[in-house]
């Protein structure tokens, strides 16, 4: 199961920071990314964390202000999310895949629930 959190209200320019928790990694499920989902959108990729390699991906739309990562124990995967836009409002949400780097939504299997991420002044 996956875990997000650490959503919020916050102001342009702000920063925020989401943490997804695994209990556990499936063994050939590599991929944890981000997406998220604004009112009347379809749901969108922003991120990917290759928990085999470590290699790390993003949307054009948040490379340079976001940043994700893991940590030591490996069981937490972090958004780090810098410079905050209003077009940055969405729920978020975590998820687990066989594909790193994969941008679809169909190549993530297993879901957690959503976090609120509001920018706005």
């Amino acid at each position: 199961q996956l875990q997000a959190s650490g959503g919020g209200l916050v102001q342009p320019g702000g920063s925020l920071t989401l943490s997804c928790v695994a209990s556990e990694f499936i063994p050939g499920y590599d991929a944890i990314g981000w997406f998220r989902q604004a009112p009347g959108k379809e749901r969108e990729w922003v991120s990917c964390f290759d928990v085999d390699e470590g290699d790390t991906y993003y949307a054009e739309s948040v490379k340079g202000r976001f940043t994700i990562s893991r940590d030591n124990a490996g069981n937490t995967v972090y958004l780090q999310m810098n410079n905050l836009k209003p077009e940055d409002t969405a729920i978020y949400y975590c998820a687990l895949g066989k594909h790193p780097g994969s941008w679809y939504v169909e190549s993530y299997n297993y879901w957690g629930q959503g976090t609120q991420v509001t920018v706005s002044s």
